[in-house]
């Protein structure tokens, strides 16, 4: 068992206890009303509402959508930073998963989709952490039409990938924890999406539970990925940089990609 064991579960208490904290720091400050509010207005006079307290108007810019939650600051701040350190604890856990496989000898173009479509959900993490909604609504909406696709299909490729390497019944087990997880990320995105488009203040309210339920579904899928990773190490990491270093070496003397690579693993193990 090594110390990686710790990253995916770190990610996920990071995360979602972040984003609740957003969540409260927003209510507090007065820039969304509380998720259990479904009474909503046209508009509301001068808030009178005290400092700390929840605000008893709410209008339709009030819904507490996750982005809407992180939006102003100070609680805009913490919402940016979560975004660029998950980000980057999701390529981690992203390369490790496929370094893993490899190890396996599972290299095939599902792992590798897999991979590509992880770091495509952490680059849309980082687009919607640093541009909030208010100021920068269509990077954010790019962000998130690249985010949570991506994190969708990351999921569910990872469901094909775990029933693929399953020997043992925990093995199992898991995979199916996995297509049940996945099962609830597809049908809140999507209910999500249909709900958002819409003015009605209790569609909007329901696509903000669905979008919370979706990104707390996802932050506990990677989650999971602690039951593979007691059994990585850094040579995990040397085997998925060995693979990727692969295709862009060439044989001495030629121009052309070939099977008989001039590379050096102990180079790449220094890194």
């Amino acid at each position: 068992m090594t110390a990686w064991i710790v990253l995916p579960i770190s990610l996920s208490a990071f995360s979602i206890t972040g984003i609740w904290i957003v969540y409260a720091m927003a209510v507090m400050n007065h820039h969304v009303c509380p998720v259990e509010n479904w009474s909503y207005n046209e508009s509301c006079s001068s808030e009178s509402a005290k400092r700390g307290y929840p605000k008893s108007c709410c209008t339709l810019e009030d819904i507490p959508l996750i982005s809407k939650c992180g939006t102003y600051p100070p609680e805009s701040c913490l919402f940016s930073l979560i975004g660029n350190v998950g980000a980057f604890m999701v390529v981690v856990i992203c390369f490790l998963r496929y370094g893993q496989l490899i190890e396996q000898s599972h290299s095939s173009w599902v792992n590798t989709t897999a991979l590509i479509t992880g770091c495509t959900n952490a680059a849309g993490l980082v687009v919607v952490g640093n541009f909030q909604v208010d100021y920068a609504k269509s990077l954010h909406y790019i962000g998130a039409g690249v985010a949570f696709p991506a994190g969708l299909l990351f999921v569910c490729l990872q469901c094909v990938l775990t029933y693929h390497v399953a020997v043992s019944a925990l093995d199992f087990w898991m995979a199916h924890v996995r297509v049940f997880l996945t099962t609830v990320a597809l049908i809140s995105l999507v209910l999500s999406g249909i709900f958002f488009i819409h003015e009605s203040f209790l569609l909007q309210h329901l696509a903000a539970i669905c979008e919370w339920l979706f990104v707390i579904d996802i932050l506990v899928f990677y989650g999971t990925f602690t039951y593979e990773f007691g059994a990585v190490s850094n040579d995990t990491l040397v085997a998925a940089l060995q693979h990727s270093n692969s295709r862009g070496c060439k044989s001495p003397g030629s121009s052309s990609t070939s099977t008989h690579l001039n590379c050096n693993p102990e180079s790449i193990a220094m890194i």
